[in-house]
């Protein structure tokens, strides 16, 4: 059986002895668990030394966690011949009540509506070779009060605008943007994590969803020395550089998504009933300020003709159509682990309501992600490729009634009837059974 305290020993420079106890305690009592993943639940699965007041004590004092993160995937996860590429995204998970920190109505993708509960935007490094993401650093979103909404300094409108261009008006400046309060906090997450990465992995693109296909995030994304991949509105205007001597306008042939040249064409292939092409072309955007480099994927039925198109883009000019396609689809990486972070680690279950209690829950959830990770790394390269989540806590669960089981016994049973009492209690509940040896 693997080591928890073993493993972490390496953040016993960055949290004190008594935490880094509770926190072992705590990781084995969650791997052997069933059930909700609140503070008693875990109570009731940990050995000697794992009361509910020792994990409330844990829960309710501070802890920097971006720094623990770094530190344990720095030192067990990180792979110096790969690499990495920063994904970003928002979780949002359910809460009812009234009195949880920062508790308000958030847009669920899941639900494709507003749900009551709590927000988190959370940053990883997703592994360009391996595909597995690592969340790093987690912050919760905070929205406006009422107050501050009506204390606003935007001037108030005065009837409705003409249609056209207001008589006088001049060309903005598109370089000269504007950061909204979210871009702000991403920038700022970036920030901190660029600096504690400091040059020990060289890190060159952002990946985010279509939310923040714009310019002022890709405009964000450049200032903090990276480059931005994301997506753009299927009707979004695109045109082609203006050809020949025109000097004065820049903009040349807008083009039409469905339609275009043979010329662009990167590649073509097949999944099951739909044709996929793939264009690649160097465009401008009247939002953007710079040119940015397009994948545009055409499907087409073969048998209905009916089509779709999505718009793919980065402000990277030199990179390839496969590639770019290949970093977007990494961005989903961040989304099993929060799959991960509500299934099996308490990210929806928590009953926490006080901002560090919160805050602590929420990021032991996700470092479960990349301590598991960890783990079944080990039972996949040892034991079963296709080893599980499910068949790690079935495989802790196991040894912990086998260690109940001893203590029951009045003598330590001989070493062939103690393997097969392991062999037997930790495989129940198993997917892909193992043998102890």
């Amino acid at each position: 059986m693997i080591n928890i305290l073993a493993l972490l020993t390496c953040l016993t420079l960055h949290i004190d002895n008594t935490s880094l106890k509770q926190l072992g305690c705590i990781i084995q009592g969650m791997f052997a668990m069933t059930g909700r993943v609140t503070m008693l639940g875990i109570s009731r699965w940990t050995g000697k030394g794992g009361s509910y007041r020792t994990i409330q004590r844990f829960c309710h004092s501070p802890k920097n966690w971006p720094t623990l993160m770094w530190v344990f995937f720095h030192s067990h996860c990180f792979n110096r011949d790969e690499s990495y590429a920063i994904a970003g995204d928002e979780v949002v998970t359910t809460k009812s009540g009234k009195h949880t920190y920062g508790v308000d109505w958030f847009f669920s993708s899941l639900t494709n509506a507003p749900v009551k509960g709590l927000s988190f935007f959370v940053l990883s490094l997703v592994g360009l070779e391996k595909r597995e993401s690592y969340p790093l650093r987690i912050e919760q979103i905070i929205k406006p009060s009422v107050e501050s909404n009506v204390n606003s300094t935007l001037p108030p409108m005065v009837g409705k605008r003409k249609r056209g261009r207001p008589k006088g008006s001049k060309n903005k400046d598109k370089s000269q943007y504007t950061l909204s309060s979210e871009l702000f906090r991403i920038k700022g997450m970036l920030s901190a994590l660029l600096s504690m990465i400091g040059d020990t992995i060289a890190l060159k693109y952002l990946l985010l969803d279509g939310k923040f296909g714009h310019h002022n995030a890709a405009q964000m994304a450049l200032q903090m020395g990276l480059h931005l991949v994301s997506k753009l509105r299927h009707d979004s205007a695109l045109y082609l550089p203006s050809q020949g001597g025109n000097t004065k306008c820049k903009y040349g042939l807008k083009i039409s998504p469905r339609k275009l040249s043979d010329t662009f064409l990167q590649f073509r292939s097949m999944q099951g009933d739909w044709n996929l092409q793939c264009y690649q072309l160097r465009v401008l955007h009247k939002e953007f300020s710079v040119p940015i480099n397009v994948v545009i994927i055409l499907k087409t039925h073969q048998k209905t003709r009916e089509q779709g198109h999505v718009i793919l883009f980065s402000t990277d000019l030199t990179l390839n159509a496969k590639k770019l396609v290949e970093l977007y689809s990494l961005r989903f990486q961040i989304e099993f682990n929060f799959r991960d972070a509500k299934q099996f680690w308490g990210l929806e279950d928590f009953m926490n309501v006080s901002q560090i209690a919160v805050t602590n829950m929420v990021n032991l959830a996700f470092f479960m992600v990349n301590f598991s990770q960890k783990i079944l790394q080990r039972f996949r390269r040892d034991c079963v490729n296709d080893f599980s989540l499910l068949d790690l806590k079935a495989f802790y669960r196991g040894f912990r009634y086998v260690d109940e089981l001893i203590k029951l016994l009045p003598q330590k049973p001989e070493p062939i009837l103690m393997s097969r009492i392991v062999n037997r209690l930790g495989n129940i509940g198993a997917i892909h059974p193992i043998s102890f040896g």
